[in-house]
């Protein structure tokens, strides 16, 4: 293979970054790769030629080496003239990010079932927003699986236990070689898994866990938000061949709630008050969403959309334990009909203030047309 400079190979400068040659090195492989040339001799030589400057200018001693004295400098520790295909695969297999399947790496034996770790579940659960204000518990119904109690989760009868692959050797994947263009297939014996089990346990058959019904009594915090999720450790599918469990993840919705809202920590409501409560002031009592109830105090000359505020009888936050605030908006309470005296009042009233309000006359007579007619 003809000599060339390092960088020219990779269409790099010489100041390139660590990640500019990354990248030009894979664009390189990824266009030589021996499994999209199959028998192309000039590809493979190119395909190698990109591997040996990678080699040597993703390594940062060897690059200086290399700028400093040519191709002489650098210990070749790995590619020379006779470079051997699979230590590329075998070094640079992350290059490839996994295109080419098993090819890039290499596979470990398997003398029998890896443990792995059972898959989490997510479930949904309602609740009110006053269970949301004040806590509770819920009861939670599914299915999933439980590790084999008859085989202990080995998936093999008593007495016997899995073997590795005698077709694959334990990798779980058949190399084939015509010529120099090498593939590889999944192992139909074993389907991958890299071993075998000669007895199955009659339960799970032999796949080390069996699906059950489950039920769970989950306790929802107060102050919980909408779309918060609650993790169960291990109330998820058992792992497989032993592996550890999943987690249960319950995720909470809110219901709407027809006479109070939630804004960030706060509880939010509205009150109905009379024209004359808004005007003379007064004291109402009304009840909190918890059944408790309040005083709220409505000053005198109280507009429509106040804002009373009483302090820390809103939503808890779960982080830091303090509390929002309980605010009522004030509404005023329009009558549909009036009798004849408290229409003759009204009358009498809307005859004294007049029409002259500073600016107020639009509503002043919008006001009492809901009245009079």
């Amino acid at each position: 293979m003809a000599k060339r400079d390092y960088y020219d190979i990779l269409g790099v400068s010489k100041t390139a970054s660590e990640q500019e040659i990354k990248a030009a090195y894979r664009k390189l492989a990824l266009k030589y790769h021996p499994d999209r040339n199959p028998g192309d001799k000039q590809a493979e030589d190119k395909f190698k030629e990109a591997a040996q400057a990678y080699e040597v200018l993703s390594d940062t001693q060897k690059r200086n080496q290399y700028d400093q004295y040519g191709e002489a400098g650098p210990q070749m520790g790995g590619f020379g003239q006779d470079v051997n295909m699979e230590d590329i695969f075998e070094q640079f297999g992350d290059i490839f990010g996994g295109i080419f399947g098993q090819r890039t790496s290499r596979r470990s034996k398997r003398q029998g079932p890896e443990p792995r770790r059972g898959h989490d579940i997510t479930k949904e659960v309602t609740i009110t927003l006053k269970e949301a204000y004040t806590g509770t518990k819920k009861e939670i119904s599914y299915n999933h699986f439980f590790s084999c109690e008859t085989c202990k989760g080995s998936g093999a009868q008593a007495g016997t236990k899995p073997q590795q692959c005698a077709t694959c050797h334990g990798t779980g994947q058949v190399q084939y070689q015509q010529g120099f263009f090498a593939y590889s297939q999944t192992c139909s014996t074993c389907n991958g898994e890299g071993f075998v089990i000669p007895s199955p346990c009659p339960t799970c058959k032999g796949r080390s866990r069996v699906q059950n019904y489950d039920k769970f009594t989950i306790n929802i915090p107060a102050g919980i938000s909408e779309g918060l999720e609650l993790r169960v450790p291990g109330k998820g599918d058992a792992g497989v061949y032993g592996g550890p469990a999943g987690d249960l993840l319950v995720r909470v919705i809110i219901a709407e709630d027809k006479r109070f809202k939630r804004i960030e920590d706060d509880l939010v409501s509205t009150v109905m008050l009379t024209y004359p409560q808004l005007v003379f002031g007064s004291q109402v009592e009304i009840e909190s969403i918890d059944g408790t109830k309040e005083t709220i105090k409505v000053p005198k000359g109280c507009p429509v959309g106040e804002r009373i505020i009483i302090k820390n009888k809103g939503f808890v936050d779960l982080r830091t334990k303090k509390h929002g605030n309980l605010v009522i908006i004030t509404q005023c309470h329009i009558p549909k009909s009036l009798s004849n005296a408290a229409q003759e009042t009204l009358t009498k009233y809307s005859e004294q203030i007049g029409t002259n309000t500073n600016g107020d006359e639009g509503f002043i007579r919008s006001f009492f047309k809901k009245f009079l007619g």
